[in-house]
C-alpha cells in the first residue's frame, strides 16, 4: 500500500520535464525493472536553482523523481550530494520494501547530475561526509 504523499507525487508530479541548457544531468536506470530516471538541474551559487526530472517507469519512481527534486531545489550542492534513497522514502512516509530500489535510482540520479555539475565547470566537489563516503557510487545506466 502506497501512502498519500507518493500517490500524490505520482498523481501531482513536480517538477516534470528539463531544464533548458542543464549546468548538470544524471540519468541512472535499473534493466531489471525497467525503471530509467533522468534529472537536470541548473546552478546559481553553488545552489540547486532549478531541477526537472523525466522518468520511465512505475508509480513510485515518478514520484520518488518528483519527491527528490522537492528536497533540492534552493539547496546547496553539497546539501545534495547528502540526501539518500532513505531520506527520499522518508519524504514519502516510506515505500514498500520491493520498491525501495526506486528511491535509490532518484538520490543516484541527483549525486549524477551534481557530479556531472562538478566535472563541466571544474570546481572541485566538497569532501563527502562520512555517510555518503559509506554509500556506494552510483552507477550511471548501462545495458550489460
Amino acid at each position: 500500500m502506497y501512502s498519500e504523499k507518493v500517490m500524490d507525487h505520482f498523481s501531482n508530479p513536480r517538477n516534470v520535464g528539463e531544464v533548458e541548457n542543464p549546468d548538470g544531468v544524471g540519468q541512472v536506470g535499473n534493466p531489471v525493472c525497467g525503471d530509467v530516471m533522468k534529472l537536470t538541474i541548473k546552478v546559481e551559487n553553488d545552489r540547486i536553482s532549478d531541477v526537472k526530472f523525466k522518468t520511465f517507469g512505475c508509480g513510485a519512481a515518478v514520484a520518488t523523481s518528483s519527491m527528490v527534486t522537492e528536497l533540492v531545489k534552493g539547496q546547496t550542492l553539497e546539501r545534495a550530494l547528502e540526501i539518500s534513497n532513505q531520506a527520499v522514502a522518508k519524504a514519502l512516509d516510506g515505500l514498500p520494501p520491493q520498491k525501495m530500489h526506486c528511491s535509490n535510482l532518484a538520490a543516484d540520479a541527483l549525486h549524477l547530475a551534481v557530479d556531472d555539475y562538478y566535472k563541466k565547470t571544474g570546481k572541485k566537489a566538497p569532501a563527502k561526509s562520512s555517510k555518503a563516503k559509506a554509500k556506494a557510487k552510483p552507477k550511471a545506466f548501462t545495458k550489460e
